[in-house]
């Protein structure tokens, strides 16, 4: 069995994966696929056993829907909250930063290190990059709205978990539909999941237009590469301005 810290360099790893758009696994030794692998004895797992992934805490249900009426009330609502299993033993909840009145809005993953030290999102290393991204389409923290699909530091600045973005997105919604911006970008795999349903790699869904439906409004989303995954993989950064030049377009034209 995994202890912690192992379990947490596992889910990290995997989460570079997919964000580098892996979508299947072979075996770390070649071998002739042409020949069947060996039989092996099935480990029985009891039919009664749940999901690791997809169960959650107790008394941590998700609310059915988040009455907030304004950025302020919400912010107060994301801080009591107690739903999330990552909000123990965190400095801070990192709400967002920005202008909320923007036409713009940047959804990532979760806080790192340094953001749950300030308290803001995107204040390390790849959020200097992605000032840097907006500052090329003529953007900054004045002209954009930037948040994250959880509020709370995971552990070992891994993935969260799909039962631990589950347990935020309704006040995520809640946030899209106070905003009403007229553009949403995605940054990264987990946030384009998250917003979209679609479990495609990132790859995949980067540079395509979605609609994304939330309290009888429609906003045009865009999954885009995560500044962090930028800054280990600097080649791919040609393929994000791609994506920012069509957000630039897309707002300009409105």
């Amino acid at each position: 069995m995994l202890d912690g810290n192992e379990r947490d360099e596992l889910l990290a790893t995997l989460g570079w994966w997919v964000e580098a758009g892996v979508d299947t696994l072979v075996d770390a030794a070649p071998r002739d696929w042409r020949t069947p692998p060996p039989r092996t004895a099935a480990r029985e797992i009891p039919a009664s056993a749940p999901e690791p992934e997809l169960v959650l805490r107790t008394g941590a249900a998700s609310p059915a829907n988040v009455t907030a009426t304004t950025i302020a009330e919400l912010r107060h609502a994301v801080e009591v909250f107690e739903g999330c299993p990552l909000r123990t033993g965190n400095v801070s909840t990192v709400f967002a930063d920005g202008n909320p009145e923007a036409d713009l809005m940047l959804i990532g993953e979760a806080p790192g290190a340094q953001e749950d030290r300030v308290g803001l999102p995107f204040v390390g290393p790849a959020g200097q990059l992605l000032d840097r991204m907006l500052s090329a389409i003529g953007r900054n923290r004045t002209s954009a709205y930037i948040t994250n699909v959880t509020f709370w530091r995971p552990s070992g600045n891994r993935t969260p978990t799909p039962a631990e973005v589950e347990t935020t997105m309704p006040f995520v919604r809640r946030h899209i539909a106070l905003v009403r911006p007229k553009a949403i970008v995605a940054l990264g795999a987990c946030a384009a999941r998250a917003l979209t349903g679609d479990v495609t790699g990132i790859m995949r869904l980067r540079g395509q237009w979605r609609t994304l439906a939330v309290e009888g409004a429609d906003y045009p989303l865009m999954p885009t590469l995560h500044p962090a995954f930028l800054l280990r993989q600097p080649d791919a950064k040609r393929l994000a301005w791609a994506d920012l030049l069509a957000v630039k377009a897309k707002l300009d034209a409105d």
